[in-house]
């Protein structure tokens, strides 16, 4: 049985190795930054206009982040689990990866979602409207995007990592 020598390996095992080491990785860790940012946005009035106005969920928070998106304390709280998850993610490859394609994936359904619940309708509990719509489509096609090419196959995202 022979054993590797770690200065054998090559910078794409090291750097998966550290914290948001590869692209995958620092897309993941942005990601996380942005939503948390967001999320946090959210609950400062200035940022949010109406915040008088914010319920917990529902179509009748008239709270808008920026005056543009309609937001609740729900949806505030959802932009910082994401953000969290992103931070978190960070610390491996496949975890990256696996949070921005899994995240888009979560943001199609919810763009899919918005398109048939969207404004007044009961069943519009996050809350959404037009501008969520749209950049629920964005994030949704970026962070499939960025997950699958910044991480592809041939770049020791699917082997095991051996240990020394």
């Amino acid at each position: 049985m022979t054993t590797a020598n770690p200065s054998d390996r090559s910078f794409a095992d090291r750097d998966d190795r550290r914290y948001a080491g590869t692209a995958v990785q620092k897309a993941s860790l942005i990601f996380g930054i942005v939503f948390l940012v967001v999320g946090l946005a959210g609950f400062i009035p200035g940022l949010t206009t109406n915040y008088d106005q914010m319920a917990f969920a529902g179509h009748g928070s008239m709270a808008l982040l920026l005056g543009v998106f309609q937001v609740s304390v729900l949806h505030n709280i959802v932009h910082l689990l994401y953000g969290v998850a992103g931070l978190a993610f960070a610390r491996s490859r496949i975890g990256s990866r696996n949070y921005l394609i899994i995240g888009g994936i979560v943001y199609a359904v919810i763009w899919i979602y918005g398109l048939f619940f969207s404004g007044d309708h009961p069943a519009n509990f996050v809350p959404l409207n037009s501008a969520d719509n749209w950049l629920h489509l964005i994030l949704a096609v970026v962070m499939i995007l960025l997950g699958v090419f910044l991480s592809p196959r041939g770049a020791g995202v699917d082997r095991p990592a051996t240990r020394v």
